[in-house]
């Protein structure tokens, strides 16, 4: 029974995860308690205890899954925008002592790459890209059943690779990155500029809202969501062109209401220098749960390879 931690920008999710990828109990509370490294351990911890409770086991290890910068192989935090206090902490020494028990971190791309491809929609496919789209755009990379590291053992960040010279800033310093094109708020400031142009008193509404517009017929809903369509795409394209997976789950909020046809009609746009057909299109198969699931795969992949089936 794997301890799971599941660290957002939105809430901290811990909860006790089965040998198959279930997860048998799990408690959250909002990130903003845990701006100090001190509060989220001792939140992390209460978590943990209670959800082994509920479960009525022990944590025989605990997986930790995180956005941000993290450093896997020491267990340290870098440079996270949502919680800057945790720069230099390493909660996967803290838990270990907390606990008795051997932890490991990663990244939350990594993590879910490593859930989807054991016990997802990735299952049996040893170069898989899994990628998530939501308010950002994150994802691993499994090549030869290996989980991709890049210099310093980092963790690639697909959505920042370049779509659009031209296009809006993104936070990492670029213009146009997949991430500022391609998520559901880069989406929903598209169309509310669109519509304030016809329309000064036009409502913002959000990816979701414009999502429903389009399934009722609104025009320019409908064209935000084929713009969506072609900027996945596009960012997809480039993904293939330089690993040629065999499949890549796609996962993430916005993912719930896109076409893979129209992405695929993209993709078959630009691809004709690799065998782009060999590579699938697979959503997401983990569920509401699938962070969790991620976080508890870190730990089989670290300790017990050979159950995960990557390594």
């Amino acid at each position: 029974m794997i301890g799971a931690v599941d660290i957002g920008g939105t809430k901290i999710a811990a909860g006790i995860v089965d040998d198959a990828g279930k997860v048998l109990a799990k408690m959250e509370t909002p990130t903003e308690a845990a701006r100090a490294y001190t509060d989220g351990l001792r939140h992390i911890v209460r978590m943990l205890r209670e959800a082994a409770r509920q479960a009525n086991t022990e944590v025989s290890g605990i997986g930790i899954g995180s956005t941000g910068w993290v450093y896997p192989l020491t267990g340290e935090f870098g440079d996270v925008d949502f919680l800057p206090g945790w720069k230099d902490c390493n909660p996967v020494n803290d838990l270990a002592r907390e606990f008795g028990a051997r932890v490991a971190l990663e990244n939350d791309g990594d993590a879910a790459a490593l859930g989807e491809a054991s016990w997802g929609a990735g299952k049996g496919k040893s170069r898989l890209v899994y990628v998530t789209v939501g308010t950002g755009i994150g994802g691993g990379i499994i090549l030869d059943g290996h989980l991709y590291r890049g210099a310093d053992r980092a963790h690639p960040e697909v959505g920042h690779h370049v779509i659009d010279a031209s296009g809006p800033p993104c936070t990492c310093g670029f213009r146009g990155c997949w991430e500022a094109l391609a998520t559901g708020p880069a989406m929903a400031a598209w169309f509310h500029a669109k519509a304030k142009a016809v329309d000064p008193q036009a409502k913002a509404l959000t990816a979701k809202e414009i999502f429903q517009c389009a399934e009722e017929g609104q025009a320019l809903a409908r064209e935000a969501v084929m713009r969506e369509a072609y900027y996945l795409g596009l960012g997809l394209a480039n993904l293939i062109n330089l690993f040629v997976p065999e499949r890549i789950v796609m996962g993430g909020s916005i993912m719930k209401s896109m076409r893979l046809e129209d992405i695929r009609n993209v993709i078959a746009q630009g691809c004709r220098f690799v065998p782009y057909e060999q590579t699938e299109l697979a959503l997401a198969s983990l569920g509401e749960d699938a962070n969790l699931i991620g976080a508890a795969q870190v730990w089989y992949h670290r300790f017990a390879k050979t159950a995960a089936g990557v390594s």
